[in-house]
């Protein structure tokens, strides 16, 4: 038997050890659940889980009567999967990766503002028809653009689209004055109201009862035609058939989609086929190097929990989100 600390990490089916956790091993016993019958028989035994798997659904299946887990670390900025009644209603601390994607995504979604501005997709296309097709293209300073959701995320896409040029306002649960990223912080009862001025609404919010469907049909209709959606958030905050009409309809001119209601999304989908839609396979954060980074944290964490030393990044489990 052994005193030190067990850790069990979920990773989704298949996988193997998440890069850069070699320095654990003196400290603790490391337990690797990437199935149903390793998961089970390790959450009884485990005094802490580290989840890689943003999107599992075993947790609940597998959750055991009796366990000892003392902390559970999520390596993404997401935690709805954790929040599981017998997690939410417990006393175990959660916490996540904030501040780890937050830059990478920011620059994402400026390479979707610029994609759509200045028709990269239709130079693509021409390019590889041999066809000279000159076109006058969008500028971005001076555009309008919404961010739905004001955590890390949305404050370091805030401050990228203001470094361009963009008029950033962003929606959050409370309305904000003097907020140094943003040019307003308005409160979520403002959402319909807000989404007529923008050209460009970016949802990095994450996904909450509030938030689930919270782009639906009404939704698009307030948007101008010619304005952008661009979801680096989760998939469920929009209602992908009532985006597809709205596509399909010209009620708002494109999309740019990093993550689905359904991931991967299906081959058939029509999302794929519109001329309108930039898609990507849930990757906006995910830069090289970033698997060893979300260890660092984790191992950063496990150091300060082992101190006895207050843990970053705690999840509000109500809220659904790590507190700034």
């Amino acid at each position: 038997m052994t005193d030190r600390p067990r850790i069990a990490i979920v990773t989704a089916a298949g996988e193997s050890w998440p890069p850069g956790l070699d320095p654990l091993r003196g400290q603790a016993e490391l337990m690797l659940a990437n199935d149903e019958r390793s998961l089970r028989e390790a959450l009884p035994e485990a005094d802490i889980l580290m989840v890689t798997d943003f999107r599992t659904d075993l947790l609940e299946d597998c959750w055991p009567e009796q366990h000892r887990i003392r902390w559970i670390h999520a390596t993404s900025a997401g935690v709805d999967a954790l929040m599981i009644p017998p997690i939410r209603h417990s006393d175990i601390p959660v916490t996540n990766a904030r501040g780890i994607f937050d830059r990478p995504i920011a620059e994402f979604v400026l390479g979707l503002i610029l994609c759509f501005a200045k028709d990269y997709p239709g130079s693509l296309r021409y390019q590889a028809e041999r066809a000279w097709v000159h076109r006058e293209t969008e500028r971005i300073e001076g555009k309008r653009a919404l961010i739905v959701g004001a955590g890390s995320i949305g404050r370091q896409i805030g401050k990228l689209l203001s470094a361009v040029g963009l008029a950033v306002t962003a929606m959050s649960r409370s309305a904000r004055e003097g907020d140094p990223d943003f040019d307003r912080v308005h409160a979520a009862e403002r959402f319909q109201s807000l989404l007529p001025d923008a050209d460009y609404v970016v949802i990095a919010a994450p996904l909450t009862p509030d938030t689930e469907g919270l782009f639906d049909a009404d939704a698009f209709s307030r948007m101008q035609p010619t304005a952008r959606l661009i979801n680096i958030g989760r998939g469920p905050i929009v209602r992908t058939d009532d985006l597809v009409a709205a596509l399909d309809s010209g009620e708002i001119a494109g999309a740019g989609l990093d993550v689905f209601e359904q991931e991967p999304l299906p081959a058939n989908h029509p999302l794929w086929d519109m001329p309108n839609v930039i898609l990507s396979a849930h990757m906006a954060g995910d830069v090289i190097g970033w698997k060893e980074a979300l260890s660092e944290q984790f191992i950063a964490n496990f150091e300060r929990w082992q101190a006895g030393e207050p843990l970053h990044n705690p999840v509000d489990k109500e809220r659904g989100y790590a507190a700034r």
